[in-house]
């Protein structure tokens, strides 16, 4: 068996994942018309990212840039679909996260990174924009959508953040769907952790139980090492009511141990949404945005020193970030309408749709 054949397996999970959804051949390329920053009033607008990280044309074949590319309006879709029926910014942040979840692709739910101890451990977290309740879980290695889990904790409970084994009572408690661990595995998430793990001399853990037999040949590297040292998903939403809503959802950092857990389900740090100022979702080395309390500190800037959105995103993330060794990026979007992307390595899964518009996609740094 050749090496890719188990890469090109997963690749076909995202192609017959995302077929279910309207996707034209017009949307697997950056688009030729300038970037739309700006959503009419009393129109829905969508941005999302699929993590950041050393992405490169150079590591991507054509084939896997198109999946990425579907995987990225799947989602974008899922959530314009929802809105179209004047759903609500908070219901169509969960069902583009659900499909990230779902796709081996990126680094949340099912095609989680794995820990130093083999596992999964999954985190997400939501903010309504309009109430200014969130929502947020770590740690969770049986539920198979923990935005969902999340959302419960935002609407169900009188909590914000629920960690372990007691968010995942909680979750169940709630009808939220509970999976073997085994549900997570993915064979190229599986090898690039036992690749890393040579390569700085650390125990490697048995193979996961419920995982398929190991391939007689190593699965080629689903990206480069590096291209989800930061993987995170994420989305910011304002609904034809102008109300905005964040959501964050990713299995962490390969190789995490200690139960780390990064910037993603911090409110005010990886997550953050008020129809004050704005709605962020980021990504990257979380430690670095949770010192820097990267997501409400954008919205600060755009509430009480009037910047515009972008302005406020580009402060943060190519000055402040920067200035103390900080890696990653980062999705905005405000109440009139404002759009917004900011990164400072290579690359960043990243996509925007407004009502009436076609989705815009990016992958690269000299995509607009």
């Amino acid at each position: 068996m050749k090496p890719f054949v188990c890469q090109r397996l997963v690749w076909s999970a995202c192609l017959t994942l995302s077929a279910a959804l309207p996707f034209s051949a017009a949307v697997a390329q950056a688009p030729a018309t300038p970037l739309v920053t700006k959503a009419a009033a009393g129109k829905w607008a969508i941005v999302l990212h699929g993590g950041a990280g050393v992405i490169e044309r150079s590591s991507m074949t054509p084939e896997r840039d198109r999946a990425y590319r579907e995987g990225l309006a799947a989602s974008v879709r899922a959530a314009a679909a929802v809105l179209d029926r004047n759903g609500s910014a908070d219901d169509a942040v969960e069902a583009a996260l659900r499909l990230f979840e779902d796709n081996p692709l990126f680094n949340a739910g099912k095609g989680a990174v794995f820990t130093a101890e083999g596992r999964n451990e999954l985190d997400a977290a939501i903010m309504d924009g309009k109430t200014g309740k969130a929502g947020a879980v770590a740690g969770l290695t049986h539920t198979r959508n923990p935005i969902s889990a999340a959302r419960a904790v935002m609407d169900k409970s009188q909590n914000v953040m629920l960690v372990g084994a007691g968010a995942e009572q909680f979750a169940a408690s709630v009808g939220i769907v509970q999976v073997d661990p085994s549900y997570f595995f993915t064979e190229p998430r599986w090898q690039g952790l036992v690749r890393q793990l040579k390569k700085e001399g650390r125990p490697i853990p048995q193979r996961p139980v419920g995982a398929p037999p190991e391939p007689a040949v190593p699965v080629a590297e689903l990206e480069t090492p590096d291209a989800h040292k930061w993987g995170t998903t994420g989305i910011v939403v304002r609904d034809r009511d102008g109300n905005i809503a964040a959501g964050t959802t990713t299995g962490g950092v390969q190789a995490k141990r200690f139960g780390r857990v990064g910037d993603s389900p911090i409110i005010g740090a990886g997550t953050y949404a008020s129809n004050d100022s704005c709605a962020v979702s980021a990504t990257g080395t979380g430690e670095f945005f949770i010192r820097l309390t990267v997501a409400r500190t954008i919205c600060a800037l755009v509430q009480y020193r009037g910047m515009g959105l972008q302005a406020a995103a580009d402060e943060v993330v190519q000055k402040q970030l920067v200035a103390i060794g900080g890696d990653g990026g980062m999705i905005a979007i405000t109440p009139d309408g404002q759009l917004a992307w900011s990164f400072n390595t290579p690359g960043m899964f990243r996509a925007r749709m407004v009502e009436g518009g076609t989705v815009q996609l990016g992958i690269y740094r000299d995509e607009p």
